[in-house]
């Protein structure tokens, strides 16, 4: 595990960017796990800005998102593909064919779940997947259980995570209780993870996932079993 305390948000997605960019400079057909939220805007910011001055090529690689909410269309704003379309696939020349999010409008979710955890090990896995941490310690939408979901599933999702991504939505009420994701195995056969978080708000919960006992009723504590963690955490 290695961890880097930085003072600022715009300090923590540089040095993500960076990394980032490093995997893609030195596999340009890798494969990576994407991040949804307002933690990664600021590194996607700077991933299209290094292909804008010519320094990134995205043509090449493979992305899988970790999640998307159920009931939701490619089209909706609120949603985690138009996510990705306006904070990085719209901005840089990736090949949308291998850019991949789960289909939370699938007539059988669980084929869905089936569908894209083949699609993942059809690409040879991830090298490189990006996560954050929820408050409760989820990681993409692994809430708290009595035991590690291994595979990609639908999970119904805790009222605190509800209540924090309330923020996204015009009306509360509007927030799915459902959503696909990949599960903690498939998050663990990534080659290297990066675990970004900011605010004195994640700390406690950073401290329970990094030090803290190794419990499916904190998800992302998995994570101190991973050969090749990266954290990068601001104050701000």
């Amino acid at each position: 595990m290695t961890i880097h305390h930085v003072s600022n948000y715009a300090e923590m997605c540089r040095k993500a960017a960076n990394m980032i960019s490093a995997q893609i400079l030195l596999n340009p057909t890798c494969t990576l796990g994407l991040a949804t939220g307002s933690t990664p805007i600021g590194i996607y910011e700077r991933l299209a800005d290094a292909y804008n001055k010519s320094d990134l090529d995205f043509s090449g690689i493979t992305t899988f998102n970790l999640d998307e909410y159920c009931g939701l269309s490619e089209n909706d704003p609120q949603g985690y593909y138009y996510y990705m379309n306006e904070q990085l696939f719209n901005k840089v020349n990736i090949d949308r064919a291998k850019a991949h999010v789960p289909n939370g409008t699938a007539g059988d979710i669980a084929l869905e779940c089936r569908r894209y955890e083949a699609l993942i090990t059809a690409a040879g896995g991830i090298d490189l997947q990006l996560l954050g941490i929820g408050n409760n310690g989820h990681i993409g939408f692994n809430e708290p259980s009595s035991a590690f979901e291994k595979d990609t599933h639908c999970v119904e999702l805790d009222e605190e995570t509800i209540i924090a991504n309330a923020r996204f939505f015009d009306n509360p009420d509007d927030v799915p209780r459902r959503a696909i994701t990949m599960g903690i195995g498939t998050i663990m056969q990534a080659k290297k993870i990066l675990l970004v978080a900011n605010g004195e708000k994640k700390k406690e919960i950073l401290q329970k996932a990094l030090y803290g006992p190794i419990t499916p009723m904190v998800p992302a504590s998995i994570l101190q079993l991973h050969p090749d963690l990266t954290v990068i955490w601001s104050d701000t």
